[in-house]
């Protein structure tokens, strides 16, 4: 197995003439979990991960005590705890209303596996965990919040989906902090409608670094962005290559805003913003132009 750990889880009422016994009160329901309410604007921690009120149970580590494996294909966890990792070993898992305290990660002994993520929370409460949060290669992610890892997501492979997420970074001394990272090839990412805050990441790149030569066809659309030494470094790209209708957090970066290939980028739309600290827009400074090499 190769180890992803440290870059590398349900009275009737009776009548008659005579009396009867009074039926036993019914035993009260627990409560439902109150859902998530729906972002009314970019992700916020408020309107992602784990939906509050929901009972969780806690899964076995399986591997070693540290990570609990998946490898029965079509799997379905929901409401889980994982104490550790979660590693996808087989194909179409869906992980939902859970949470993760190390990383979730569909790859084990060097095959990639298909598994969609919503509506969960990945990362320990505390610390900083180096590992990507999730990854790397053919799944979806949907309202998740990823917390407490220098890495969000890592996109190392084909077939990924991220969208309205939730991604706030934290970085030790050394680690190089990426909200997205690409990391050797992928085709056919997708990159929606999400939150990346990398403004209390020391140790950083970008929010957006997907720079890698091998990807194809990269669409980055309606992103709330801010930190990094670049905000958006997108980058080396076969196919389409779409950078739009982002929203970039002005001042925010070391560097510069953007270090992107203009000229092979569909480049439109995007714009600096003022935020509150709620992640509500609450001004526009104008257009971000692209820039780079």
């Amino acid at each position: 197995m190769r180890r992803v750990f440290t870059i590398i889880a349900a009275a009737a009422l009776l009548a008659g003439c005579t009396a009867t016994p009074e039926a036993a009160p019914s035993p009260p329901r627990a409560p439902s979990p109150t859902p998530s309410p729906a972002c009314q604007g970019h992700p916020t921690p408020e309107c992602t991960g784990l939906p509050p009120g929901r009972k969780l149970t806690e899964v076995e580590l399986n591997i070693d005590g540290l990570a609990h494996l998946v490898d029965t294909p079509g799997a379905v966890l929901d409401g889980v705890h994982v104490k550790g990792e979660l590693v996808i070993g087989a194909d179409n898992v869906t992980i939902k209303n859970s949470l993760i305290d190390g990383q979730v990660w569909g790859e084990y002994n060097m095959k990639f596996s298909s598994f969609t993520i919503s509506d969960s929370t990945v990362g320990p409460a505390g610390g900083c965990n180096q590992a990507p949060g999730v990854g790397p290669s053919k799944y979806k992610a949907t309202r998740v919040n990823i917390r407490n890892h220098s890495d969000g997501f890592r996109a190392s492979g084909d077939d990924i989906d991220i969208r309205d997420s939730y991604i706030k970074l934290c970085s030790n001394p050394g680690d190089h902090s990426d909200g997205i990272q690409s990391y050797k090839t992928g085709k056919n990412l997708v990159f929606h409608h999400n939150t990346i805050d990398q403004r209390f990441a020391k140790d950083a790149t970008a929010p957006i670094f997907l720079v890698d030569e091998g990807q194809e066809n990269v669409t980055v659309t309606d992103n709330l962005v801010m930190g990094g030494t670049y905000s958006i470094q997108v980058r080396n790209v076969a196919g389409r290559q779409v950078v739009k209708d982002n929203k970039l957090v002005d001042k925010s970066w070391v560097y510069g805003p953007v270090d992107t290939d203009c000229r092979d980028t569909v480049w439109a739309d995007n714009t600096l913003v003022r935020i509150d600290e709620n992640y509500r827009i609450t001004g526009t400074v104008g257009p971000l132009a692209c820039a780079g090499p």
